[in-house]
């Protein structure tokens, strides 16, 4: 992704804060911009012309999808990615007539995330290689942006606002390993609580599992960012 200019809309700007810096941990990009609002993301695609578009739905000054119409019609070149607690059918349907690359429903697995960005990569990178289509051709461009993606974990039981705050402890102290101890402490959830938010971001990748053998007693585990 290191060519890719980027605008990430989001009007949280933690959970903004937190895609740019997941996108320059894993590949990184040329540029990333970062929008909270309808109006902010407007100006910013026109002086940009970024090349993705991570685009939320809910913002302050509207919607998203609003957003997503006015690029097509204007003839946008770049991918749009919906990353939105949006999960009605109606605005799926709306993002997909209008040309969206992919919808990623909150809250955001950054596994799903990642295969998301590097099948737009090889999207372009076919595009740029064709220059006369066959069938073959076609097919594969089209399987590029269907493709399934069936490793994801559930995300049942697991709220948005929590989640951001426990990723927030690790993203401001990536060198430091943590106990379930600490997040019931520093974010005030339950050791029940923590442990399945812990054990989602193992699943999605975000943070990886480390075992802290003493000499008495089972072993401890800890949680580094990935």
């Amino acid at each position: 992704m290191e060519w890719l200019n980027i605008l990430i809309v989001e009007d949280e700007t933690p959970l903004a804060e937190m895609h740019a810096e997941f996108i320059r941990q894993n590949g990184g990009c040329r540029q990333i911009w970062l929008a909270g609002t309808l109006a902010q993301a407007r100006a910013m695609t026109e002086r940009f012309k970024p090349d993705l578009i991570l685009l939320d739905n809910f913002l302050p000054d509207g919607q998203g999808i609003t957003l997503l119409r006015e690029l097509t019609l204007s003839g946008y070149r770049g991918g749009i990615v919906f990353i939105t607690a949006a999960s009605d059918m109606h605005t799926c349907s709306q993002a997909i007539r209008n040309g969206a690359f992919d919808y990623i429903i909150k809250p955001v697995s950054y596994k799903r995330l990642r295969n998301s960005l590097e099948r737009f990569m090889q999207f372009v990178q076919t595009q740029r290689t064709f220059k006369i289509i066959d069938q073959d051709n076609v097919d594969a461009l089209y399987n590029l942006q269907s493709k399934q993606f069936s490793s994801e974990p559930s995300a049942k039981g697991i709220e948005t606002n929590t989640l951001e705050l426990v990723q927030a402890l690790f993203i401001a102290q990536p060198a430091v390993a943590h106990a379930v101890e600490d997040v019931v402490e520093q974010v005030g959830i339950s050791k029940t609580t923590a442990r399945r938010y812990l054990e989602y971001c193992v699943a999605t990748q975000f943070v990886r599992v480390e075992m802290l053998y003493g000499n008495i007693g089972h072993p401890r585990r800890l949680y580094r960012k990935a």
